[in-house]
């Protein structure tokens, strides 16, 4: 099996005692693209250097996550376009709004979100969306703008199905992680009623990690552990399902068949 774990921060301190050798795991079970998003301008420098050390196979985003939107936040996001103008990433991400956290600058996240949906609009580039707490939200902002031909995916989806809907009808993907592998996650009945043609792979390592590493630290090579609950949920072969999420992940992301 081929798979691509389309969102994963493996530049984070958490591997640096072994990035080379989670790499290597990686690759080892069939993982040839790993997806960096990026954070804020603090985690800027060690995903240039993660994709520098493994160019054919760790492809950088830039973009700045939610959480990160603070008092400087428009400093932060004139960072994120001057990158985005030098060229070299895959899409903008990790982008959208974190209502679970802290609400003091959700206006400001909205903002954020919405300047750097149009950027990537106008760049041809795919999004990567984080929407904790936020999914309906996300949702109407992204119908109001109306922008043809945007892409992107909701990165670890765990809403309902009229979500998933929206999100379809949108041209966007469900971003698939561990949450599905724990004990009764209700998003394997939604992913039942979806095609795989519309979902992508990820992990959010080192977060999220799939049964039996729970609470542990996730890597990628675990994506293994996350395709064979999808092909339960899916009833197809794990070999299909991730063909066809791999697939998915090449033609949304743009990049070469491995």
């Amino acid at each position: 099996m081929i798979l691509i774990d389309t969102h994963t921060h493996l530049y984070l301190d958490a591997f640096d005692p072994d990035r080379a050798a989670t790499v290597q795991r990686a690759l080892g079970a069939g993982v040839r693209y790993m997806l960096l998003p990026n954070i804020d301008s603090s985690s800027i420098a060690p995903m240039l250097a993660m994709h520098h050390a493994f160019p054919e196979h760790c492809l950088p985003m830039m973009g700045l996550h939610p959480t990160s939107v603070k008092e400087n936040w428009r400093e932060e996001l004139a960072l994120v376009r001057q990158h985005l103008d030098n060229g070299g990433f895959c899409a903008v991400g990790e982008i959208g709004v974190d209502l679970y956290w802290d609400t003091t600058f959700r206006e400001a996240q909205e903002e954020a979100f919405r300047t750097q949906v149009r950027w990537a609009h106008d760049m041809g580039l795919p999004v990567s969306l984080h929407s904790r707490e936020s999914m309906d939200l996300m949702l109407d902002i992204l119908e109001g703008m109306a922008l043809p031909g945007l892409q992107g995916v909701f990165h670890c989806f765990t809403g309902h199905i009229q979500q998933a809907r929206r999100i379809l009808a949108l041209g966007f993907h469900l971003g698939i992680g561990g949450v599905l592998t724990f004990q009764n996650a209700r998003v394997c009945a939604v992913l039942a009623q979806v095609s795989p043609d519309s979902i992508v792979l990820e992990t959010d390592a080192p977060f999220l990690a799939p049964v039996p590493h729970r609470g542990k630290r996730n890597e990628s090579a675990y994506l293994t552990l996350i395709v064979q609950r999808l092909s339960e949920c899916l009833n197809l072969s794990p070999e299909e399902t991730a063909e066809r999420t791999t697939q998915a992940a090449l033609r949304l992301f743009g990049l070469s068949h491995p």
